[in-house]
């Protein structure tokens, strides 16, 4: 039963590269590149409650394997909680790392692979400010700090070591008044990464694109912005060799690819919009007709990534990303509404009445930034935040999976009195159909063995947090364009009237701890729940089935 990789495999996925943003790739490997036949089991163990509800007390994780410690972003507490994880069924607070003379908010943090070094992101407390990445040893002692882009969402180190980048999101001001530039902050922590100094830090701006001609599926739109200004970084993976990094730009609808050595973006891509209104690739419109409808719709969704996450393949950085959605609402300038508030043309809408009633596509949340594409005042197409979905992407971009309609078609199955539920309300069902629905947020892929009488075979599987319902969606992506599902696992009690008791609320962040650097010898994913303010060990058991 092992798998054969052999050199077409290997050549097939060179030329995914230049495929068109929805096709797979065409032929067919060799069977022997891959079976199915295993089966993938995940059980909560351990649970560490801050009592914080609906406060941000657990929001972003990473693990230390040689001090068996978690690290764990607390905002309600501007800190970092420590956790001893050295008994996964019962982790515990060993102690907690106070961040709040380096601005307010901790958003992000990242331990170094090489290093017993914690990279701290946090906000300015004024929000359009240049924000801190501050480093502490692995027992908390501050050891450095530097100066950033404005608001910093999210920080990692690259895979050698040597750099740290940080996604500078540079949100605009409430009143819209201020809205400072996007970028990536490269910090050279390759001498000592504990201690750097503002001489370490470049930025990757986006200046080259600011007269460019872009993709039109990448949304510029915000009041008098330029593109430096408008774009909004979000998330971070980087490839294995450490050359590249891949930035999400959420609110943009668009993927940055940045050159590391360089300092520079080099590219970048519009991720497009998918056709709700074929087979396969509708979605649940309405929180008013009290019933599970996903189908097909006159809709145009926008990817809009939040994590991405790299899956190689014979040397070859594929993506992941988890198409959450978002918009831009503000007291100063919101792109937010409802189709049934919008004036449809009505020759591309002839049904228009019908199709904004509130039982059907009326309460869909809409943007008017997009859709009036002859410019007369009505709308012409009508676009959507997010999928409900994953998608793998090649090195380039280009989109060569998606997982369409399935993770409201799961989660309508295993949960039917509970589908599209908000995540800080129980008695809840269809509350999300209307905005996102299960929103998928965070992404990690992991690799597990399986034993054979012949030998050993290698699987990597992918881990999407559904933000809202909750809960983790499990995929086998050995082959990155031909994901197989394997588990849905939800550790959420929908029956507890009392949100504050119903375990898991939120998985924002994700860390998966493979056999060898987890305490019991056995993989682990460790997720931090935003709404609960809990961090729960999930245990993952892969089993061989029978062919």
């Amino acid at each position: 039963m092992v798998r054969q990789r052999n050199t077409y495999a290997a050549l097939l996925a060179i030329a995914v590269g230049s495929l068109g943003c929805s096709q797979e790739p065409t032929g067919s490997a060799s069977e022997s590149i891959r079976s199915d036949s295993f089966s993938v089991h995940l059980e909560a163990i351990g649970t560490y409650a801050t009592d914080i509800f609906d406060d941000g007390g657990a929001e972003i994780v990473a693990h230390d394997a040689d001090t068996q410690r978690l690290f764990v972003v607390n905002g309600g507490t501007s800190a970092v909680d420590v956790l001893d994880l050295s008994d996964p069924t019962a982790p515990h607070l060993e102690f907690s790392i106070d961040v709040s003379k380096f601005g307010a908010v901790p958003n992000s943090l990242a331990l170094s692979p090489t290093e017993p070094v914690l990279a701290v992101a946090v906000e300015n407390e004024d929000k359009q400010a240049p924000g801190t990445v501050a480093f502490f040893d692995t027992d908390g002692n501050a050891l450095s700090s530097v100066e950033v882009g404005a608001l910093p969402d999210m920080v990692t180190f690259s895979p050698d070591g040597d750099t740290v980048l940080v996604a500078n999101e540079g949100e605009p001001s409430d009143d819209y008044t201020i809205d400072p530039e996007g970028s990536i902050s490269i910090i050279d922590v390759s001498s000592c990464a504990g201690h750097v100094t503002q001489n370490d830090v470049s930025t990757a701006d986006f200046h080259a694109f600011d007269n460019a001609n872009l993709d039109p599926s990448i949304r510029i739109f915000g009041p008098n912005a330029s593109v430096s200004e408008d774009l909004e970084p979000e998330f971070i993976a980087v490839s294995p060799d450490s050359t590249t990094a891949w930035v999400t730009l959420q609110e943009n609808n668009a993927l940055a690819i940045v050159d590391i050595p360089e300092r520079r973006v080099r590219a970048l891509r519009g991720l497009g919009f998918r056709d709700h209104s074929r087979d396969g690739r509708g979605f649940d419109a309405s929180d008013r007709d009290d019933e599970i409808r996903i189908q097909p719709w006159p809709t145009r969704g926008m990817y809009q990534p939040d994590a991405i996450s790299v899956v190689p393949f014979y040397g070859i950085p594929f993506l992941i990303t988890a198409n959450e959605g978002d918009s831009r609402d503000y007291p100063g300038f919101s792109e937010e509404t409802r189709v049934g508030d919008l004036i449809l043309d009505p020759q591309a809408f002839p049904d228009a009445a019908t199709l904004q009633a509130d039982e059907n596509l009326g309460r869909l949340k809409t943007t008017t930034a997009l859709g009036d594409i002859d410019g007369d005042g009505d709308f012409d197409r009508i676009y959507s935040y997010g999928t409900r979905s994953f998608s793998v992407l090649s090195p380039w971009g280009n989109r060569i999976f998606d997982s369409r309609d399935s993770f409201e078609q799961i989660t309508a199955v295993q949960f039917p009195e509970n589908f599209n539920s908000t995540n800080d309300e129980n008695q809840s069902f269809d509350n999300r159909s209307d905005d996102k629905g299960p929103e998928p947020e965070g992404v990690v892929v992991g690799e597990f063995t399986l034993d054979d009488d012949d030998d050993d075979e290698t699987v990597q599987l992918a881990f999407i947090g559904l933000e809202r319902v909750g809960g983790i969606m499990v995929y086998d992506v050995t082959i990155p364009w031909r994901p197989k599902f394997k588990a849905y696992f939800n550790n959420r009690d929908f029956s507890q009237t009392d949100p504050a008791l119903a375990k898991d609320l939120g998985p924002e962040g994700l860390a998966f701890i493979s056999a060898d650097d987890s305490p019991t010898g056995t993989p682990l994913l460790a997720v931090a729940n935003e709404v609960s303010g809990t961090t729960t060990i999930i245990g993952i058991t892969v089993s061989e089935t029978d062919d």
